[in-house]
């Protein structure tokens, strides 16, 4: 059985408890989305920006300016880059945090806010109306078309054009599969749990499974054994298409962790498995790291 479709999967993590006490909602720049619920603060990682050039930028797109989130060694050039792609809550805290975190291993890391055009996520307090009024806007063209205009971007801001990658988290981790399939100069791609099967609408025409002898990129793919929204029937499916596929899908590894659920590095989340996610993160610059990212 395929994986269920993604606007369903996000039912299934931790329910979440509501409330604006507690959150600064000012879409990039500070605090967790309403939508994610509480943040974990025991096990949620906060990154400093001592060293790094870190914050909000703008980024020109064919139809206006992007905002995103961008952090890098400070005062550096010729940086390797990696694209950072949200979940579905948008370039909040997490995704900032994530970006610092790779700013800190030498990357110049950019998160840009591909719903920037529908609404801002930091604002919405339940997860049906910020799928239906802003995820589910941004088709599978337009997210590819924004993060062209990302990476050429960054190489206007000291990254090297030669070493750049991409990493994404759910919803995210299925872009980065498409991206993988859609830009040939990557080096190398990581993906957390980024659903891999469902039904093709309008805007999201084909799954990953579906084409997967077009991935032109290296890809990691990490994902929970006990993932409630992304069976192992689907990991397994897409392990045998990458083992029977193209050398480029014999290049790609999906590890699973079996003990994990869903959002399993979602450290602001009831999800966080921390030994897993620390485990995950290095195996991803790991990965990063001998495709020459480094």
């Amino acid at each position: 059985m395929q994986d269920i479709q993604d606007s369903q999967l996000d039912s299934l993590l931790p329910p979440l408890k509501l409330s604006r006490r507690g959150f600064i909602a000012t879409g990039v720049g500070a605090g967790f989305t309403l939508a994610a619920g509480h943040a974990a603060a025991q096990t949620a990682i906060h990154t400093d920006a001592t060293g790094l050039t870190a914050g909000m930028v703008q980024i020109p797109t064919a139809d206006g300016h992007m905002p995103a989130y961008r952090a890098a060694p400070a005062r550096k050039k010729n940086l390797p880059v990696i694209l950072v792609v949200e979940e579905i809550f948008g370039v909040h805290e997490y995704v900032q945090d994530v970006c610092r975190r790779l700013a800190h291993l030498g990357y110049l890391a950019v998160a840009p806010e591909l719903f920037a055009r529908y609404g801002d996520p930091a604002k919405y307090t339940d997860m049906a109306s910020l799928r239906s009024e802003v995820v589910d806007k941004a088709s599978d063209a337009q997210v590819a078309a924004d993060l062209d205009a990302t990476a050429k971007w960054a190489l206007t801001q000291g990254g090297a054009a030669a070493k750049m990658g991409i990493i994404g988290f759910c919803w995210g981790g299925r872009q980065v599969w498409l991206y993988a399939m859609h830009n040939p100069n990557l080096k190398a791609a990581a993906v957390f749990y980024g659903p891999l099967g469902g039904a093709p609408t309008a805007l999201q025409p084909a799954s990953v499974l579906s084409q997967v002898d077009k991935v032109r990129v290296p890809v990691l793919g990490a994902y929970g054994g006990k993932d409630a929204g992304i069976s192992m029937s689907a990991i397994d499916q897409m392990r045998a298409a990458l083992a029977n596929g193209t050398p480029m899908d014999k290049a790609c590894r999906i590890d699973v962790y079996p003990d994990a659920g869903h959002g399993f590095h979602a450290d602001y989340r009831p999800s966080y498995n921390k030994a897993d996610a620390e485990l995950a993160w290095r195996r991803a610059i790991d990965w990063f790291a001998s495709h020459g990212l480094n």
